[in-house]
């Protein structure tokens, strides 16, 4: 049990769940391909699964290099609608055919971020890069949910998180486009996948839109329970302000959890900071991490 990033080959029926990191902007001790990202190919007794595909560049060699067959998913997870989670999915599709794809409706919306380069303002296409009947094509059966939903014995999906927490803030750089109109992206379709294991809830964020802590109030007030094995995945605190990231380090010391890995869009200075407040409780889920339980 615990974070490893060794021993890639034994057998998954040592354990009951491993979780490894495909697709992520760091590589760690073992051989990987880096990028803007974020992907976790869960193995249960159960079957396998695939939570997010990262850019696109790198899933397909990493899962390669690290052992892992994407033909054997059962099922994939999409966190939301950006390019640097959904872009792999063609090339997973390819290997493996028809599966079913679990998303919430609004992951196909026209994303953009508004950038600031040498003082002009900079539009970028952030969105899924792919149409949904090209996706279809090549073996996608979308299944769309907005509310919390098992989709398996012991998985889950937030569906929409309430926005209840006053601290976290959503990224005033990121909007969509719908009808002509251009607002402030609330990211309905922000959800994360949780595991109901003996030892304790694990949740699988993909970039937090919905902020963090509300997803783990989301999380304990449907599930009925509050202690976490390990929270992992992409935490958006990068580029959000340090008050915020503060607070929710406060609020997370409020939560029981075992473990904490961050990863992707969490940043290297709240990633430090994290290592700062929960010591051996923390670790970095770059290329190749495992969570073993």
């Amino acid at each position: 049990m615990g974070f490893i990033d060794k021993d890639i080959d034994k057998e998954i029926t040592q354990v009951d769940i491993r979780i490894t990191i495909l697709c992520e902007n760091l590589v760690g001790r073992l051989m990987g391909l880096g990028e803007h990202g974020f992907s976790a190919f869960i193995e249960t007794g159960g079957g396998n699964y695939l939570f997010d595909t990262g850019g696109g560049s790198s899933i397909v060699p990493n899962s390669l290099t690290l052992n892992k067959d994407l033909k054997s998913i059962k099922k994939i997870f999409l966190s939301h609608g950006h390019y640097d989670h959904t872009g792999g999915l063609p090339e997973v599709l390819k290997m493996k055919g028809k599966v079913d794809v679990h998303a919430h409706p609004h992951v196909f919306l026209d994303r953009i971020a508004v950038l600031k380069e040498e003082g002009r303002e900079i539009k970028r296409f952030i969105g899924i890069y792919y149409k949904k009947r090209y996706l279809e094509s090549l073996g996608a059966n979308f299944v769309f949910n907005t509310d919390f939903t098992e989709v398996e014995k012991g998985l889950f999906l937030t569906g929409e998180v309430p926005r209840q927490t006053p601290f976290e803030k959503p990224d005033p750089r990121l909007f969509n486009e719908t009808d002509g109109k251009t607002t402030h992206d609330l990211f309905l379709d922000d959800q994360s996948l949780i595991l109901d294991t003996d030892k304790g809830l694990i949740l699988i964020l993909g970039c937090a839109h919905s902020g963090m802590i509300n997803i783990i109030h989301h999380v304990v007030n449907k599930m009925g329970k509050g202690k976490f094995h390990a929270i992992l995945g992409g935490t958006h605190l990068d580029l959000l302000t340090s008050e915020q990231l503060e607070e929710s380090i406060q609020s997370l010391k409020n939560v029981e959890i075992e473990k904490i890995g961050v990863s992707h869009c969490t940043g290297m200075r709240a990633a430090f900071r994290f290592h700062q407040e929960f010591g051996d409780r923390f670790f970095y889920g770059c290329v190749g991490s495992i969570l073993e339980v």
